[in-house]
Formats: structure tokens, C-alpha cells, sequence
């Protein structure tokens, strides 16, 4: 999701077992799926063929090691530059993922990167991206703000012909001509709305009652908890009981009480739960636990982004999040270094989108964050490192 606040597969296998996804080591689990289904829910799915759509889409995208599908063509490294991170903020996981995915990518190519946090705030932002400015350097990096909100700078940089590669800065990937970024690297929101609503259609069997978290200030936002509801409602036995307006910025006053009060007035009838961002969870388990919900009885909860450090430490340990859809930070800083080379070398934008992945206990690793494997040896083998 591009936002502030907060994307060849191995074969994986999914089985249904009461309200957990588990992954077998078996072929591609199909079957399986159907047959704990049938066990699990006593009545026919409304929708079958909807339900056996998402499951094969969530048997592809639980698949624990999930091979790079990235670029293997490029031009050698270019040398002597100086690039510049313009973070929203380091405080936000995922802006933080991405600048350890550049330092480290950085390293590996031979460049230098400078970060600077904007620490939130437009006026942060901006004096963030000034300072950017006055460095001139060879390349900046525009991590998880809307480009207009810094309109003048972008422009700025344009002028001086400093390629502007963005992460998360625009809802679409790939090149932008308004704003001008030689490419803006992220997942498809509509790629990460559908799977995190498969999900939900896939363990429920298509029988569930849903409540949708969004911010619906956030056009961006908005956008995603629409594609989100659009989806779910393919099956016509799931039924989105509330659509729940909470500012992102509100969240952590808000979403104890209004968890509190969904319990009460949905009771049994809220059986998921699917949110714009991981942070919604975050501020809804002391609600849960003190409405004497434990995490088989409480809905099953679904982010639908980033993947953050502490919403797959939830998932591991079972704690009132069942699932998320990451952005594979880390390797997403090594694309955004490779995007810049291919600027610096006069060719185009790679083109690549990043993989979709779902995250659950069965496939988070002890690591905090997901990436495919093999990104680094592929970007290191184009550059000639």
C-alpha cells in the first residue's frame, strides 16, 4: 500500500484445520483443502467456485520460499554516486525496511546513501527533501509520501535532471510523468486487496461475517477497503457486517472502544476481520482480551499491509492476527538502488512489480519481515558485483 502509515513460486500446500491455515509438505494441496473444508464446515459454500479460486490463490501465495520472479537482465553498476533517502518517516516499519534494504543494496553496488528523516509531517517532509536538494546528488528516493505534498521539490529536481525513483509514493508501480518519477516501486494495491480478501473466502469455506477497517481520509486508502469489500462480496455467503471508518491517525484512541463496541452489538455474527493496515490489530487486542476473547474465539484478523516487525511477531505467536500481506521491504530497497542504475545508465524502468505473499504463523519467520529468496545473488549478478 503505498501510504504513511501503513506486496516461478514453490509449491506450497494449504490445509483448512478449524480456524488456522496450515501448511503441509505436500504437492499443491488442493485436494486437501477441499477435503478439511468439507469436515470443518457442515454446510455447502454458497459459492464454491469462488472459494476454490481463493484457495488456490492463497495455496500460491503461502508458499514459504517463494523464488525471486525479479529481473535477471540490466546494466552493469555505475560508480562514484550519491543517492539520498527522503524517509516520511523512520519511526513507520515499513519507510525503516526499505532504508535497510538500500543500505545494504547500496553497499553491495558501491554507492553512497544518505537518509533523512522527515519525521511525519508535510513541513518535515519538505525541509527533509530541501535538504536533499542541496546535497545534489545523483538520485533521490521519495519513501512513502505523496509526491504532492512536496510538489515544488519534485520539480525542482526534475529541472536539475535528478532521477526521482519513489517507494509507495503513488498507487500504481512503474514510471509516473505527473508527477515525473522514473519509477515508483510497490506492489498492486489491487493484487494485495483481492488475496487478503481470498483469504478470508478460503478459511471461512465462503461463510463469514466481516468487518472492514479503513481510513477512509486516505483516498489511497479508501480506494483499497472498496477493492477489499468488492471482493468479498464475489461470494454471496459472505456478508460484510460493518465498514469502520477509523483514521489511521486515530487508531490507537479509537479502535479499543470501537472493538468493544462491535463485540457487543455483532457478537458471534463477527467471525473477521480484514484492515487497511496491521496497525487496526495492533490496538484491538487488549479489546479482545478483556471482552474474554481468546484467539480461537475472537474474529480472525487480516491485514491487508505491510507486514510490519510487530504484526508478524502477532502472527507467530497467535495473538489476535492471523494474517498479513508484506511488502518485501528489504528487497524492495535493493530494486529501488537497481531502478536508479537503470536511470543512471539511460535505460528504462525495470517494469518489475513485486510478488504477492501472505504471511500466517505456519510461514513467518523468526526475522520479523518477509522477502523472496535470491533477490540479492540476481541484483549483484546484473550489476557485475
Amino acid at each position: 500500500m503505498a501510504s504513511p502509515f501503513r506486496r516461478p513460486l514453490a509449491a506450497g500446500c494449504a490445509l483448512l484445520v478449524g480456524a488456522s491455515l496450515v501448511l503441509a509438505g505436500c504437492e499443491r494441496g488442493s485436494d486437501a483443502l477441499r477435503a478439511s473444508a468439507q469436515a470443518t464446515n457442515t454446510a455447502a459454500s454458497a459459492c464454491p467456485d469462488v472459494v476454490a479460486a481463493a484457495r488456490a490463490a492463497v495455496d500460491k501465495a503461502t508458499a514459504k520460499d517463494q523464488p525471486w520472479d525479479g529481473p535477471s537482465t540490466g546494466p552493469k553498476a555505475t560508480t562514484g554516486k550519491t543517492i539520498v533517502y527522503v524517509a516520511q518517516s523512520m519511526q513507520n516499519p515499513g519507510v525503516a525496511g526499505v532504508a535497510a534494504g538500500l543500505t545494504d543494496a547500496s553497499a553491495a553496488i558501491g554507492w553512497t546513501l544518505k537518509v533523512i528523516d522527515g519525521q511525519g509531517s508535510p513541513s518535515g517532509i519538505q525541509n527533509a527533501f530541501n535538504q536533499a536538494l542541496t546535497l545534489n546528488p545523483d538520485g533521490i528516493i521519495l519513501g512513502g509520501f505523496d509526491p504532492k505534498t512536496t510538489d515544488s521539490q519534485v520539480r525542482q529536481a526534475n529541472a536539475a535532471k535528478i532521477p526521482l525513483v519513489g517507494w509507495q509514493a503513488l498507487a500504481t508501480p512503474g514510471p509516473s510523468d505527473e508527477p515525473k518519477l522514473f519509477s515508483n516501486v510497490t506492489t498492486k494495491v489491487e493484487d494485495v486487496a483481492k488475496i487478503s480478501a481470498q483469504f478470508v473466502i478460503a478459511q471461512s469455506n465462503g461463510d463469514a461475517g466481516v468487518v472492514i477497517f479503513t481510513d477512509s481520509s486516505i483516498p489511497f486508502a479508501e480506494g483499497k477497503s472498496q477493492m477489499i469489500q468488492k471482493e468479498l462480496q464475489t461470494c454471496s455467503s459472505v456478508e460484510v457486517l460493518k465498514y469502520a471508518n477509523i483514521p489511521i491517525a486515530d487508531v490507537a484512541n479509537r479502535m479499543p472502544t470501537e472493538t468493544s463496541a462491535l463485540l457487543s452489538s455483532l457478537g458471534d455474527k463477527w467471525t473477521y476481520s480484514v484492515a487497511i493496515n496491521d496497525v487496526y490489530f495492533e490496538n484491538a487486542t487488549a479489546a479482545f482480551r478483556q471482552s474474554g476473547r481468546t484467539a480461537a474465539t475472537a474474529p480472525v484478523n487480516v491485514g491487508a499491509g505491510d507486514g510490519d516487525a510487530a504484526a508478524l511477531t502477532r502472527i507467530r505467536n497467535g495473538d489476535f492476527q492471523s494474517a498479513t500481506v508484506p511488502s518485501p521491504l528489504r528487497s524492495e530497497g535493493w530494486q529501488i538502488v537497481d531502478e536508479l542504475n537503470r536511470a543512471f545508465a539511460g535505460e528504462k524502468a525495470s517494469g518489475y512489480v513485486p510478488q504477492i505473499h501472505v504471511s500466517t504463523k505456519e510461514n513467518a519467520s523468526d526475522a520479523n519481515y518477509w522477502d523472496p529468496t535470491g533477490y540479492q545473488e540476481a541484483y549483484k549478478a546484473i550489476w557485475g558485483k
